[in-house]
């Protein structure tokens, strides 16, 4: 395969994930799909990282995200259990 067909590639799965994100977070039923709002909002979160805040913005986004994604994980490890108990019964 190509190279810039494997960089091709790489973006549409990056540029796909961080959609999903969006999605995840709840950003597009918040916005009601309201694109200039959202980018309006990227560009806020952009120029916060842009200042003095930034280290401190970085580091509570990390810990909020790490925590959701936890959080999400263990409520999926409990609805599978709680499927495959369902399915034995």
């Amino acid at each position: 395969m190509r190279d810039w067909m494997v960089e091709r590639r790489a973006r549409t799965k990056q540029l796909i994930e961080l959609g999903g994100l969006v999605v995840k977070a709840g950003l597009v039923d918040l916005t009601d799909d309201d694109r200039t709002t959202l980018y309006g909002a990227f560009l806020a979160l952009a120029r916060k990282l842009q200042g003095e805040d930034r280290d401190q913005a970085l580091a509570l986004w990390k810990r909020s995200g790490k925590r959701a994604f936890e959080d999400e994980a263990e409520q999926q490890k409990h609805i599978a259990s709680r499927s495959h108990e369902d399915s034995r019964q």
